[in-house]
């Protein structure tokens, strides 16, 4: 056993009144594997081998040790899409933002408690495009004794979406980043790792999900595709949300889910049907004249002791840019609100704020392709310029030179912003945090602008979950928009969609010290630029400052 694992394991035991839940420990190996998919194959960035990555397990209260091991040619950081880090941001794995990157050949163990949370999350690498296949599951259940608000399920099933590139995802952003232009689709979707069948590879399996009869399922459904919103079914049976984003939801009926990249949605099934095998479909959400990749990814529900020649019960997917039957899911999430797990939304707002999320033009002489320009993006017309230095340790260290913390908190210049875009296409760059004040509260309002294309954004803030109380097409409006705002019982989200042409407002409190990332979840557009960070400061009280960096933080 590893001498640091004795040491936390010793110090767990001597100290039961500091460490409430167990030491779970897991060793992440991050390391290349030639897969085949779509009837070709390629060396992919895997942790342990695994395409998707093996699934951490932990329980309310654990404290979670992962050493992860850097045996690739590429910089590599691990974010744990998210959970909370209360007062650790030196594990929350930012590539420049928290910490420096794990070099080749080095390691670094991050350490982070589960404080109030179970359900659903993610990790997944935060550098560059390695996350298209270095990614998986984080399942937190209960405290031991504590069960679910709804109908224990017979089984939970993990189900992770995602992209596919017959390329090499990094090839694919570079040859975009010098063009100036966007990067080429991928070739398909995936259901645990696997596309199914399709024209490109008629001939490939797919994900299998065995039942028995009158037996009850959770799936824990994970969005960890690189660009591209999904809808989610099964043929033949309806499907019951319970938690979105590891937070409980007041449970209701569909037989379609929408699930953006960086989103978590619980859902229970039952085996009600005939036996048989029943078609499982993940196809793109895009309403917007933006190319996506169109493949409908797909996987067979089996309830046992059906014949394998059976034929397939098969079920329509959403038009592509069905956005009716996005919203129709969107607007039936409310927050459970029950004793146990209350909506604790700031009724009062101290930081009033509103952020513009879209794309702009900037010059650049070498992008032929696009004829001397770069399609940019940026929030609030600022396009972030990632540092050298990770921005946490500048300001742990009080370093400076590495940002400002002049982000501004309203539209440096006003204008229709989902009409007709301003002569001005370009954007400043920066690198720009908003600064906060411990226990402040925050209203943000993000909007879309119609800069190149009115589109669909989901928005990531680290370190904290928020209140969704709004949401609505056209330019937000304070005087009329905000008497309609649920303050009751509105969804609790760490990643939500910016309706194309549309804004959504959010509510949280500043109650976790450091630096916290805020970005688009569409890869291209935080590589684009469509990012920010939060400075929060230290509290007075003991327990409300950021601790110290561990010493193995990896150096830039």
């Amino acid at each position: 056993m590893d001498s640091w694992l004795q040491i936390l394991l010793i110090a767990a035991c001597i100290a039961p009144a500091v460490v409430e839940g167990r030491v779970r420990s897991y060793t992440f190996n991050v390391v290349m594997k030639n897969t085949n998919r779509l009837c070709s194959s390629k060396p992919i960035v895997t942790v342990n081998g695994r395409f998707p990555g093996p699934t951490l397990y932990a329980r309310e209260d654990d404290t979670v040790l992962v050493r992860v091991t850097n045996r690739v040619k590429y910089n590599v950081t691990i974010h744990w899409h998210g959970v909370r880090q209360l007062r650790t941001g030196w594990a929350d794995g930012p590539a420049y933002i928290t910490q420096c990157p794990i070099p080749t050949g080095q390691s670094y163990v991050y350490n982070f408690t589960i404080t109030g949370q179970r359900g659903t999350l993610l990790w997944h690498a935060h550098i560059l495009w390695l996350r298209a296949t270095l990614h998986g599951a984080i399942v937190i259940l209960p405290k031991r004794g504590v069960p679910y608000p709804f109908p224990k399920p017979d089984k939970e099933v993990v189900v992770v979406l995602g992209e596919w590139w017959k390329s090499d995802t990094e090839a694919v952003i570079n040859e975009a980043i010098k063009s100036g232009l966007a990067p080429n689709v991928s070739d398909a979707h995936t259901i645990n790792g696997h596309p199914g069948p399709n024209s490109n590879c008629p001939s490939q399996g797919g994900f299998t999900l065995p039942v028995e009869s009158g037996k009850r399922y959770m799936l824990r459904i994970i969005n960890a595709a690189l660009n591209e919103e999904l809808f989610f079914k099964i043929a033949g049976h309806q499907l019951t949300i319970v938690e979105v984003d590891a937070t409980y939801v007041k449970p209701f009926k569909t037989d379609t889910i929408l699930i953006a990249p960086g989103q978590t949605t619980n859902a229970l099934v039952s085996a009600d049907q005939s036996s048989g095998k029943y078609l499982v479909a993940a196809s793109p959400f895009m309403d917007s004249p933006i190319a996506v990749d169109n493949v409908t990814a797909t996987a067979t529900l089996h309830y046992s002791g059906t014949l394998a020649t059976t034929s397939t019960t098969l079920t329509k997917t959403p038009p592509q840019n069905a956005t009716a039957v996005a919203n129709n899911f969107i607007n039936s999430l409310r927050s459970l609100n029950s004793k146990k797990h209350p909506a604790k939304v700031p009724l009062t707002v101290d930081h009033n704020l509103l952020f513009t999320v879209g794309l702009g033009i900037n010059p650049c002489p070498s992008c032929k392709a696009g004829n001397g320009s770069r399609v940019v993006a940026g929030m609030n017309n600022v396009t972030f310029v990632m540092p050298t230095t990770a921005l946490l340790q500048a300001h742990f260290f009080n370093i400076s030179g590495v940002f400002t913390s002049d982000f501004p908190g309203n539209p440096p210049t006003k204008f229709n912003y989902t009409g007709a875009p301003p002569s001005n296409l370009r954007t400043t760059s920066g690198t720009k945090v908003y600064r906060l004040r411990y226990n402040s509260t925050v209203q943000l309002v993000l909007q879309d602008t119609g800069i190149i294309a009115l589109e669909n954004h989901p928005i990531h803030l680290h370190g904290f979950n928020f209140f969704a109380v709004g949401k609505g097409l056209g330019n937000y409006n304070p005087k009329t928009d905000q008497k309609n705002f649920n303050l009751v019982d509105p969804v609790e989200r760490n990643t939500i969609g910016v309706p194309s042409g549309g804004w959504v407002a959010v509510r949280f409190r500043a109650d976790n010290p450091g630096v916290w990332f805020m970005h688009c979840h569409l890869e291209i557009h935080t590589t684009w630029g469509l990012k920010m960070a939060f400075l929060v400061d230290n509290g007075k009280g003991p327990n409300q400052s950021l601790l110290p960096p561990p010493s193995d933080l990896p150096k830039c």
